[in-house]
């Protein structure tokens, strides 16, 4: 018999022999999972789909909304702190799509926030500017950046946690890293319309009306994924743990922080140091290349185009291998990585020459393309499934507001300020050796595990009997007393 915690203080007692039931081992159909992470991806799709529109047009952007700044460089430093303060708002939304969504399911969530993000991107593509109505254009631009913040505080965590809760154990990883994928579609998107318009269109055309096309697709992209996800179910964990404690949901956050701040430690980390290496790539470098390295902006396009369109087979890739060796290891593989190497990346980024600039950019996008495979399916699973969503979206969007969205204005500011173009890559470095720190000591790898206080996900009769024969196994986590 082992005695469990309950976070409230109150003792509660599982005999497995007596309190075991085999029948709430679910079984999930991989097809319906699949789809699954289809209807989920799309949300990461438009949400980058945003962010990468925003940084291509970073430079245009910054022309149009604060013309009366008369230095470009202040003007895009002005453009990524516009988009660094509207992620301020992200934990404001993790915290109240969070509650809810452990409160009355995952589902509802998912299916306002999509919305909402596709609302959000049309506002800023009909948005007047600077020259039409002064100072109101920027405010309305932070506006709408603000709405999309509060909008995927609840999004992104809420895609984790439906996809690993609706996975078989076994694939979590492999499945998981679907909705990166998502998001590199969605910025390869972004990168293509862009480059298309920069192409077709003069730079006049651009810079009064081209720009806003993209924006204005956006809204078709939401509407697209709403009907998805308008056909899900609940995820089977949820819905066992709502009828078997269907009032564990009065929880609070100091009480959550006071029995799980190791967690809550690690995924912040772990969500620094992915969102740093992330936002450094796809939101800051487009303008790096045009700005620092002199590249023309047909040109950026096409680079980071491929280098994402690379990062999908090795995220996929990376997904399996986590499923087999564990996500702590690959983790590692990334940390270490970005640490020795991010320097070295950037100095070939420096020389201008086109075949090293591949290279210093696949570099960056090779690591990260370790954690585009990994977080969406570990992240979930370091916390219990009645407070899941909330504790995750809170985490996650502070460390994202904090790491993440601020990335591209500290590199910004770095290179302004100290005139050293490599200095990007001290940051990205500095993150690295934290985060291999905090993973090498506090991280337990839960690769093939069930979720913390939910019975296995299981796909076949074999893995079925295996969990049914060995209670032990199948809740391998109710030996922590914090349960």
């Amino acid at each position: 018999r082992i005695i469990i915690s309950h976070v409230k203080g109150v003792d509660t007692f599982m005999d497995y022999e007596k309190d075991f039931d085999k029948s709430n081992i679910n079984k999930v159909d991989p097809k319906a999972a699949k789809k699954t992470v289809f209807a989920t991806g799309i949300g990461n799709a438009m949400e980058w789909f945003d962010f990468g529109l925003y940084s291509y047009l970073a430079v245009i952007l910054g022309q149009n909304f604060f013309s009366s700044v008369e230095n470009d460089q202040l003007k895009t430093i002005f453009t990524f702190a516009t988009f660094a303060i509207a992620f301020l708002l992200r934990p404001v939304g993790g915290i109240i799509f969070g509650i809810i969504g452990d409160k009355y399911g995952r589902k509802v969530v998912l299916t306002t926030t999509i919305i909402m993000m596709a609302f959000s991107t049309l506002i800023i593509g009909l948005l007047p500017t600077y020259d039409q109505i002064g100072v109101w254009a920027p405010i309305l631009l932070l506006l709408g950046r603000v709405l999309q913040g509060f909008s995927t505080g609840g999004e992104y965590a809420g895609a984790m946690v439906y996809v690993a809760e609706s996975s078989p154990d076994r694939k979590r990883n492999t499945l998981g890293c679907g909705l990166e994928i998502g998001t590199l579609s969605g910025y390869i998107a972004a990168s293509v319309l862009s480059g298309l318009l920069f192409f077709f269109l003069s730079d006049d055309q651009m810079a009064t009306w081209g720009w806003r096309i993209p924006f204005i697709l956006g809204l078709f992209l939401g509407i697209f994924g709403f009907y998805l996800r308008r056909k899900l179910e609940e995820s089977p964990v949820y819905e066992n743990e709502l009828a078997s404690k269907p009032k564990r949901d009065n929880i609070g956050f100091l009480t959550i922080v006071r029995y799980y701040y190791k967690d809550i430690i690690v995924c912040f980390v772990a969500v620094a140091f992915f969102n740093c290496t992330n936002y450094m790539l796809t939101s800051y470098m487009p303008s790096y290349l045009q700005e620092i390295v002199k590249l023309d902006s047909t040109t950026v396009s096409v680079l980071i185009t491929v280098v994402m369109a690379v990062m999908i087979p090795l995220a996929l890739m990376f997904g399996r291998v986590a499923d087999r060796i564990g996500e702590k290891k690959v983790f590692l593989i990334g940390l270490i990585g970005t640490a020795v190497l991010s320097i070295g990346a950037f100095a070939l980024i420096q020389t201008t020459t086109i075949i090293f600039v591949i290279v210093g950019i696949f570099v960056l996008g090779f690591f990260l393309s370790t954690y585009e495979a990994t977080m969406p399916g570990s992240l979930p699973t370091m916390f219990y499934t009645h407070i899941r969503y909330r504790t995750l979206a809170v985490t996650f969007n502070v460390s994202v507001s904090l790491f993440g969205g601020t990335t591209p204005l500290i590199a910004s500011s770095l290179v302004a300020k100290t005139g050293d173009p490599l200095s990007p890559a001290y940051y990205l470095t500095a993150v690295s050796i934290v985060g291999i720190i905090v993973i090498s000591l506090l991280h337990v790898s839960t690769s093939g595990k069930s979720l913390k206080g939910s019975y296995p996900n299981v796909e076949s009769d074999e893995e079925y009997e295996y969990y049914a024969n060995n209670p032990d196994k199948a809740m391998w986590w109710a030996k922590d007393k914090r349960v």
